[in-house]
């Protein structure tokens, strides 16, 4: 008896535990933050990223095939896909997880063929934010795979590598090797070299204005010279202004012939998209496109925040939707109900239950939850976590508060048939500034005037101006400018930014993009032989194409093929016709150390340099002095060039010294001042550069 006994209580030792459900996501934080939601029937894992791409060592595509790609395993990835297909053939049910966009359904489809999955089964799920709530409910709802997205990000990607693997190799065979081209960069490297064009070719053109001070009893007020006889008047020199002054009596007094008073609304913009989060934390917060959506991504996947544990803090970050979901929209009325009052709630908190599965699966980038202030989180955010959770929280809140109100008063005051006028404000109701305010909104109060009455001239200011060429991109311009002409998509703008300047294309200086002498190389090449590739509308009805891909509406192969075609004459054509570049090794004027050879001047990668011309033979090279596109404004002859003196501090030469001892500490910029005709220089200011005249006549406002 007793060991039938012990025979039974082995067996129930035995017992297998139940299977649980595998839950596969991108990162290992969103993967830990998923996993506390879901409990111990789900295990979740990641994949770190996609599984499977082109390969990088040929086209990988099979152009008389239909665009086949041919897929294989990302190198690195074997034991990361190795344990995936382990924990998978041991799971009840594997769930795929990925971001809810086209690379995330991307990833799941790559997913599902690694691990033999089926292709028919409702495995995939997809939430907009890392909540409780949001992902418990995706689980009750999983769908099959959407292959319109997956076609929609299979057709960008197969159109990149066409593009790319079909210019690069001629780049590397006329220029030079380790350039590329690519869909979305080439427009990028386009528009800031047009942009330097402009500024090259910019005549500025002179203009006066005359700022005037008037006096209604003790009271004083500025207004501005409008114009004559009630049009508007330019005013193109001095003597326009003379003319003026001679009109009017300045002891006479003047007449306020119009008074009007109105109430003027100023709504808040819309919660954030990716392009209009980059642009602003660009703007306000001064980070670059990459370090937004680093801090983006780690808030979304989930922070430590204590009692509560791991939470995703804002909603998906990749997102071109302005939408807010109704229950998003009652947690921030709730909140400014309660926090600042029933005046500054632009809609009412809903009464009742919420409906189920309220949230929109394509919304704008907001708080997960309003209560949760940046304040409450400050301690258990870095510092860019922080900044950004901030900007995106107020940015948010503001969108769901009533306009600010201000009262505006607008004046026309004349004497002899000549005009002022004069603009004040005052703030009635702060509105949604009480959140989000920019600094913009400071009172202009005018004292009380009504028509008929008489006010007499404090003084006039005639001062000289001259217009301004256009500012160089920054990579919030540039964004804002790609965005509106259709050209790339949220995902795209970071890293084609990224890539234009790992190129040595692009060189970002004072916050502001200068195209690089192999930039404008590349740049002239594939305006030449590949126009289309350049060209910004081609470019946005090949993405408006791409959309319509993903609803459904096209096919991806016809729209790749219908791209392809032209291209490809393109290519025929610029391989035959194009002739090399050679980027010839300049003498240095000045012998190697270590071989007594002459040096040379080569372009690399990263710019020109010296080098031994017994190369390979003899492999010094050294540092050169860096070329920055302006003539010596004393000689007329040199090059400027940018030096260091022996403290290690940056100034600026002519190439042609000892012949030529022009020396400036401040950037030259290649124009003069259009007052006394001495050369204009770029000074570094608090948060960008200002073009200065060093004789101090003549300064324009600072880019930042």
């Amino acid at each position: 008896m007793a060991t039938t006994t012990k025979t039974k209580t082995k067996s129930k030792a035995k017992r297998k535990a139940p299977k649980k459900n595998l839950v596969i996501v991108e990162s290992p934080a969103k993967a830990k933050t998923i996993e506390k939601y879901l409990g111990r029937s789900y295990k979740v894992v990641a994949s770190k990223g996609h599984v499977r791409d082109l390969p990088k060592s040929k086209m990988g595509v099979d152009i008389d095939n239909d665009y086949d790609p041919h897929y294989i395993s990302i190198r690195g990835k074997g034991d990361t896909i190795k344990e995936l297909k382990s924990a998978a053939k041991k799971a009840k049910k594997v769930y795929l997880a990925a971001d809810p966009d086209r690379e995330g359904e991307s990833i799941a489809w790559h997913l599902s063929h690694v691990l033999d999955l089926d292709p028919d089964d409702k495995n995939r799920v997809v939430f907009n934010e890392i909540t409780k709530d949001a992902v418990k409910e995706s689980f009750k709802h999983p769908r099959g795979i959407d292959m319109n997205l997956v076609d929609a990000q299979q057709a960008r990607r197969i159109l990149d590598r066409l593009v790319g693997y079909s210019i690069s190799p001629l780049l590397w065979q006329k220029v030079k090797k380790g350039l590329s081209a690519g869909r979305v960069q080439s427009i990028a490297l386009w528009l800031i070299i047009q942009r330097e064009h402009e500024i090259q070719e910019f005549k500025p053109q002179e203009y006066w204005t005359i700022d005037s001070k008037f006096k209604k009893g003790r009271s004083q007020f500025a207004a501005n010279f409008y114009g004559v006889n009630g049009k508007k008047k330019e005013l193109p020199n001095n003597e326009a202004v003379e003319k003026i002054l001679q009109q009017i009596d300045k002891d006479q007094p003047f007449d306020i012939i119009k008074v009007t008073k109105k109430e003027r609304k100023r709504q808040p913009q819309a919660p954030f998209t990716t392009s209009t989060l980059q642009q602003e934390a660009n703007r306000k917060l001064n980070f670059r496109t990459r370090r937004t959506m680093m801090a983006a991504q780690q808030l979304y996947e989930g922070i430590n925040i204590g009692k509560e544990g791991s939470q995703g803090l804002i909603t998906y970050m990749r997102t071109d939707s302005t939408r807010i979901s109704a229950i998003a929209k009652h947690e921030a009325s709730t909140f400014i109900h309660e926090e600042y009052g029933e005046e500054y709630a632009a809609t009412k908190p809903i009464k009742g239950k919420m409906p189920e599965g309220a949230q929109d699966a394509h919304e704008a980038i907001r708080p997960t939850s309003v209560f949760r202030t940046p304040k409450s989180l400050k301690e258990y955010l870095n510092n860019d976590q922080f900044k950004l959770y901030q900007l995106i929280w107020s940015r948010f809140m503001a969108s769901q508060m009533t306009p600010a109100v201000m009262d505006t008063m607008a004046v026309t005051i004349e004497q002899n048939n000549v005009t002022f006028k004069a603009n004040g404000s005052k703030m009635k109701f702060d509105g949604f500034l009480k959140v989000y305010g920019d600094g913009k909104e400071k009172d202009n109060i005018l004292p009380d005037l009504s028509e008929g009455d008489t006010v007499k001239l404090a003084n006039t200011n005639p001062d000289q101006h001259f217009t301004q060429p256009p500012a160089r991109y920054s990579e919030a311009t540039l964004i804002k400018t790609l965005e509106e002409k259709g050209v790339g998509r949220p995902s795209t703008y970071s890293p084609t930014l990224e890539t234009i300047q790992k190129r040595y294309y692009v060189k970002l200086v004072g916050r502001r993009f200068e195209p690089t002498e192999l930039g404008e190389i590349v740049n002239d090449i594939i305006v030449k032989y590949f126009p289309d590739v350049v060209n910004v509308d081609f470019t946005a009805n090949l993405e408006g194409d791409l959309d319509k891909v993903e609803d459904g509406i096209e096919d991806w192969v016809k729209v790749v093929d219908s791209f392809y075609k032209p291209f490809s004459e393109e290519v025929d054509s610029a391989t035959e016709k194009m002739e090399k570049i050679q980027i010839k090794d300049e003498p240095a004027g000045f012998n190697c150390d270590i071989c007594g050879a002459p040096m040379v001047i080569k372009m690399g990668r990263y710019g020109k340099f010296y080098a031994c011309s017994r190369f390979p033979d003899c492999r010094n090279t050294k540092p050169i002095v860096k070329e920055i596109g302006v003539i010596c404004p004393k000689c007329h002859k040199g090059q400027v060039i940018e030096r260091k003196s022996k403290k290690n501090r940056i100034f600026y030469g002519c190439s042609r010294f000892p012949d030529c001892d022009f020396v400036s500490w401040d950037k030259p910029i290649g124009r003069d001042c259009p007052k006394d005709g001495h050369f204009l220089v770029e000074k570094k200011v608090k948060g960008g550069v200002q073009v200065v005249c060093p004789n101090g006549d003549y300064e324009e406002p600072a880019q930042k």
